[in-house]
């Protein structure tokens, strides 16, 4: 047996709890779900058009919503797999690496819209989003939740799309890319928000919309 299975078998939960069926995943469809509603818009059709009061302020929502909301979420999910054993369903594992991986770049995200830093740096970052938006697509579709698997295709075009464009400022002809790395934050944004309204009606109300 390896190191790391080692050490993932002995990750037994610290408190044994019952199993929740409610896991906090709507929490962070919506954060980022709002983050992208906010950055897509202004990306694609450069309204507002952006200075350092719209900056400012693009920052601090992308920190907030997409970046806060995700991280506890991740948090809680990884607390509640490895810790009190209250989520048993291995694809939990995915979502909690997602939520946890994407919150912390928004906060990167945001500090750095708010900061007017330079983009061209996020170019590596964003061929890491693309494995690990891949990595969703592999467990969420071999795991029958399609509605997730499609969410993460989405994923992977907001990093491609975003690759180009933060080599833009070096290379011009990447430059209409903005609209087009614009047009998918919004796209996604709007499925975040049927995630995110299929979660609760599921959960609270016994719906039983794909997701």
């Amino acid at each position: 047996m390896s190191v790391s299975q080692s050490l993932f078998h002995s990750l037994t939960p610290v408190v044994s709890l019952p199993t929740s069926p409610f896991p906090p995943i709507a929490v962070g469809f919506f954060g980022l779900g709002t983050g992208y509603l906010i950055y897509g818009p202004q990306e694609m059709l450069g309204y507002p058009k952006r200075d350092e009061r719209v900056d400012f302020a693009t920052g601090m929502w992308g920190i907030w919503m997409p970046g806060f909301m995700q991280f506890i979420t991740g948090i809680y999910l990884f607390a509640a797999l490895t810790l009190f054993g209250t989520i048993k369903t291995p694809a939990f594992y995915m979502t909690a690496l997602a939520f946890t991986a994407y919150g912390v770049h928004w906060f990167a995200i945001g500090w750095n819209r708010l900061r007017r830093a330079d983009t061209r740096v996020q170019a590596g970052m964003c061929i890491a989003f693309m494995l690990i938006s891949i990595l969703g697509i592999i467990v969420f579709f071999q795991s029958h939740d399609n509605p997730v698997g499609g969410l993460f295709i989405g994923l992977f075009l907001v990093y491609f799309f975003d690759f180009f464009t933060s080599l833009a400022p070096d290379i011009p002809i990447f430059r209409p890319a903005q609209r087009a790395f614009g047009f998918v934050h919004t796209a996604v944004g709007f499925w975040l928000m049927y995630l995110t309204f299929a979660t609760v009606l599921n959960f609270t109300l016994k719906y039983t919309l794909p997701l």
